[in-house]
């Protein structure tokens, strides 16, 4: 029987247990948003981590949607996130980038010249984003013209590429939590009326699109992708048939042969029954086009979940986002049953060291 603390090989890495860090925004990017030495000790210390997913990288300037969050695509920024990747290296870690495109999730004094954000549609999310003067609601966003499209596809490329010039051993394209790609896929947002809107076939499309960039880019033993069906972050309402567009969308991701898929189940850091769906299903379904694809799972899963998840074969690997803030050494925990130490929900996003690098190890 398999156990979350066996090794494992996913795609072209290979990891020593199958605990994953989710990841998690911090918002302690430092000038020109490349990663700063506070950043190169807070990931060192997670590495014991199966694999560590870092938090979102915005793919160009106008993927950006809170202040003071990383980017992947300026040289300054290569040479910021290569030194945390030396650094988990050097623990014995394995690391792999998000990569981010907040779409309509985003605010004009975060954009370019202070322009309208970018995204399926021109609705706004009626969420909130933040900024330099705290949480603010977001902007209304300007629907992406259909030949704009490629270039945002490229955008995932460059950035790919840019990721393992950094020293990266993959990426994971974020295709969830209402930010762009998931606008493109819930026709509760898509209201386009060209080849990226109406049909899940065309709904699925810029999702397919990028993945095979990063793909072709990189390959495919170093690309993942996170999916998160029926969360409603960030304003994202229920898509009208949610089983039929994941399931769709992972029948055309299987041939892929990516890595990993990463789905989050139920709302992300909520209730894991906010909104009915068949994991299983859809593991099933994309099991069944690429059979040797891991699939990580997350969302509120505690010791007892994750192991039984794993033995069960239900999940190859288990992400855990939150406990990992207040537990560096968390592997170690889980496996020898120790109490898990809380963090402070008052310095997750911005500051220092404090809440940050401070939380101590057993």
């Amino acid at each position: 029987m398999t156990s979350l603390f066996d090794p494992a090989r996913i795609g072209d890495i290979p990891i020593a247990n199958r605990i994953v860090m989710a990841p998690l925004t911090r918002n302690r990017a430092g000038a020109g948003l490349a990663p700063t030495d506070l950043m190169v000790a807070y990931y060192r210390q997670r590495a014991s981590a199966g694999l560590i997913v870092t938090e979102a990288a915005q793919v160009m300037p106008e993927g950006q949607g809170y202040i003071d969050t990383p980017g992947i695509h300026t040289p300054a920024q290569v040479a910021g996130w290569k030194t945390v990747t030396d650094a988990v290296h050097a623990e014995g870690g394995r690391i792999v980038i998000q990569l981010w495109h907040v779409g309509r999730i985003s605010h004009v004094s975060l954009q370019p010249n202070g322009r309208a954000p970018l995204s399926s549609t021109d609705r706004n999310a009626h969420s909130k984003v933040f900024t330099k003067d705290g949480f603010v609601s977001t902007s209304t966003p300007r629907a992406l013209l259909t030949d704009e499209l490629p270039g945002i596809v490229e955008a995932y490329r460059r950035a790919a590429r840019c990721a393992i010039d950094a020293g990266f051993d993959g990426v994971e394209v974020h295709a969830a939590n209402g930010y762009l790609i998931d606008q493109f896929l819930r026709d509760s947002i898509n209201d386009r009326t060209d080849r990226y809107g109406g049909s899940i076939e065309n709904r699925t499309r810029l999702l397919v699109e990028v993945l095979t960039a990063v793909v072709g880019e990189i390959g495919a033993g170093r690309t993942g992708v996170r999916l998160s069906p029926v969360t409603p972050s960030n304003g994202a309402g229920q898509d009208s048939d949610p089983q039929a567009l994941f399931n769709h969308a992972v029948e055309r991701l299987a041939p892929l042969k990516l890595a990993f898929l990463h789905v989050v189940e139920g709302q992300t850091g909520g209730p894991r029954d906010v909104a009915p769906f068949d994991y299983e299903a859809l593991r099933t379904r994309y099991k069944a086009g690429h059979a040797e694809g891991a699939w990580m799972v997350n969302n509120g899963y505690n010791r007892l979940m994750a192991m039984e998840v794993v033995a069960s074969g239900a999940a190859d690997l288990v992400a855990f986002g939150r406990p990992f803030v207040g537990n560096p050494d968390l592997v170690r925990r889980l496996k020898e049953d120790k109490p898990l130490a809380s963090l402070n929900p008052k310095l997750l996003y911005g500051g220092g060291a404090e809440g940050y690098i401070d939380y101590p190890a057993l």
